[in-house]
């Protein structure tokens, strides 16, 4: 997914890190996360993987003139096309060869700008705008024994994956036949954001440093605790052993305690500043420090109220909390990973963007899951630590912080319209026996129903993974194209027949494929074009006149921002929208189903409820399947 900053090219170069950083504690910084020895078969061909190229520049601008051409009228296009002569004709060679020439100097020409322009210089909160949210199958139980059985074996599954991560044994991925880089594995695990007044910091502390981290921070009641799960023998905690140290948490976690959590909904800046107010005290110190380094933050959630929508329920549990009266406070959205595990069955986990996309995580978390269904154990580690409370001193200033926290959490919270469903009719068993690709169809479909009622294309986000080059993060699928749009235009039009729909639909299916195709193997637009302008930027050129044209923007304002992550679970994640009058939709196409998250602001007149909207994704999903169904039929 991406944050609200991307709306404009022409976000301001990233600050400095701020002065007050834990260096001290053997965390590294954002810019030196590789492992100090690659080895294993994690990095068997990690030096082999081809660098992130600079496309070339011809080819972008008559890529973004494609995508641009559904978008606007006949005399803007001229307009564009202008533009973009002007541009190759003009400063566009001199940016080009200097984002070459840092191509050249870099590992990745953009994995540090896009880290600091994408999350760590946005000011917004982390919460819905950045962090995505991922419900898991719920668990079977309702009470607290089974709530800490699950969490315990959850944890456990955690530690056998990590155990891979830290001897990097883990298999290499591979898209097709090409290896991906598998350096946000390394990243996911004991690392933390940190707020810094106007660029906030990130820290990890690897496996291969000093003094790695041995402890988990589990919130219960609002109350923070550091609980260790490893013995003094360095062997990790086998599952009674965990639910032991739960049990500890739970006994001196009774009362509940203030809901510092509340501090990462916030927006970064207040944030920053209440953090620095904390930081004066060594108590507070220590404690978040102790959460920084810990491997992950578990949750354990109190039960939710009754609901019609468990799912959506549960998912607003995952992404936000619910508010100050829900479980925000017994959150820390700041965590790389945090897990959620409801009393009422309610599990899920929350993740903070900064260093990994989805699928990293997707995997840890069918990891985990796999391994709360299996019996296995191992043995009793020795010696095992009881864990403690974190103590906190709440001065006048940090309290007044904290209620301004709670209000403009509340207010965050309420803006957000979330659907979590299901659509059973089919999955992606049936665009797979039409011989077209699932994430084609599904993309169309989304297409589709906002056309339906919003009578009009819009530049439309999906991530693509460009892993394939070392450091790769992602880059822009442009899935609105002029053959979705003479494909939804046909849906509209009943003098269409379903044979020239279907034949429309193909069409619009391969041209997203091909785009797709094309953004995955670095031959994309949009790192491009931010790469030039952000060269522009560090070298005191005037902004080129077509990043500042107002259909150059609009082309880019992502009112459609999507994401297929898939899992091999019955899991789903979601994510709010990226401008105000947008949608967010995520999904995970299983064999026989797809489950989707989808998102609006309430705010916003122009949008439809998120329920709404999904009921018309699922409707557009059923006439795609009959139409290719009906000219199947015709032809036979």
């Amino acid at each position: 997914m991406m944050t609200n900053m991307f709306r404009l090219i022409v976000s301001p170069m990233a600050r400095q890190i701020g002065k007050n950083s834990i260096s001290s504690l053997s965390a590294v910084t954002m810019t030196s996360t590789q492992p100090q020895k690659l080895k294993g078969r994690m990095f068997s061909v990690q030096a082999a993987l081809p660098k992130f190229p600079v496309a070339p520049l011809e080819q972008t601008l008559d890529k973004y003139l494609q995508t641009l051409r559904p978008l606007v009228s006949d005399q803007e296009f001229e307009q564009a096309k202008k533009l973009c002569e002007d541009f190759k004709n003009g400063v566009g060679p001199e940016l080009q060869a200097k984002l070459i020439e840092r191509a050249g100097k870099h590992t990745n020409w953009l994995s540090d700008w896009w880290r600091n322009i994408a999350y760590l210089d946005v000011r917004e909160p982390c919460v819905i705008n950045s962090n995505p949210g991922v419900l898991f199958p719920r668990g079977n139980f309702n009470d607290l024994e089974g709530q800490l059985n699950y969490a315990s074996r959850l944890i456990a599954g955690l530690l056998d994956y990590k155990v891979m991560i830290d001897e990097q044994t883990l298999p290499v991925e591979h898209l097709g036949k090409s290896p991906l880089c598998m350096m946000q594995y390394y990243q996911v695990l004991s690392a933390c954001r940190i707020p810094r007044v106007n660029k906030d910091e990130w820290v990890c502390f690897p496996p291969d440093r000093p003094d790695p981290p041995r402890h988990i921070t589990v919130v219960y009641n609002n109350n923070f605790f550091e609980v260790p799960v490893y013995g003094s023998d360095n062997k990790p905690l086998n599952t009674s052993q965990l639910k032991g140290q739960l049990e500890h948490v739970v006994k001196q976690g009774s009362k509940q305690g203030p809901p510092l959590g509340l501090f990462t909904l916030e927006y970064r800046n207040n944030w920053a500043n209440a953090y620095q107010n904390m930081c004066k005290d060594e108590t507070n110190r220590r404690s978040l420090e102790s959460i920084q380094r810990s491997i992950v933050v578990l949750c354990l959630d109190q039960p939710n109220p009754s609901s019609t929508d468990l799912r959506t329920k549960s998912g607003q549990q995952m992404l936000h909390g619910a508010g100050s009266h829900g479980h925000s406070g017994n959150r820390w959205f700041d965590k790389t990973i945090q897990f959620v595990v409801g009393q009422d069955g309610s599990c899920g986990l929350n993740y903070e963007h900064t260093t990994a996309e989805g699928p990293p995580i997707v995997q840890l978390m069918d990891h985990c899951l796999d391994y709360i269904n299996k019996g296995s154990d191992w043995p009793a580690a020795d010696q095992v630590t009881t864990p403690k409370m974190l103590q906190f001193n709440l001065s006048s200033d940090v309290e007044n912080s904290l209620n301004l926290a709670k209000e403009n959490a509340d207010k965050l919270v309420s803006d957000l319209d979330l659907k979590v469903f299901t659509f059973e009719d089919f999955g992606k068993d049936f665009p797979k026996s039409q011989k077209v690709s699932p994430d084609s169809f599904i993309q169309n479909a989304i297409q589709l129903a906002y056309y339906r009622h919003h009578k009009r294309p819009v530049g439309t986000y999906e991530s693509g993974s460009i892993r394939m080059f070392q450091l790769g993060r992602t880059e822009t699928i442009r899935s609105c194209s002029s053959e979705s749009v003479a494909f939804t235009r046909a849906m509209l039009d009943p003098a269409v027949s379903d044979g020239r729909k279907a034949e429309l639909l193909r069409r619009a299916i391969d041209s997203h494929k091909q785009y797709t195709n094309d953004a995955i193997s670095g031959k994309g637009i949009d790192r491009h074009f931010l790469g030039l302008a952000l060269t522009a930027q560090e070298h005191n050129i005037e902004l080129p006149k077509l990043f500042k044209n107002r259909n150059f923007i609009f082309s880019k304002t992502w009112r459609i921002s999507t994401s297929q992550v898939p899992a091999k679970s019955e899991s789903v994640m979601f994510f709010g929208p990226v401008v105000p009058d947008g949608y967010g939709f995520c999904y995970n196409p299983q064999e026989k189903c797809i489950l989707f998250g989808v998102s609006s602001f309430k705010s916003n007149d122009k949008t439809l409820p998120a329920a709404e909207m999904s009921e018309l994704v699922a409707n557009s999903l059923r006439d795609m399947k009959k139409v290719l169904s009906s000219s199947v039929k015709s032809s036979l």
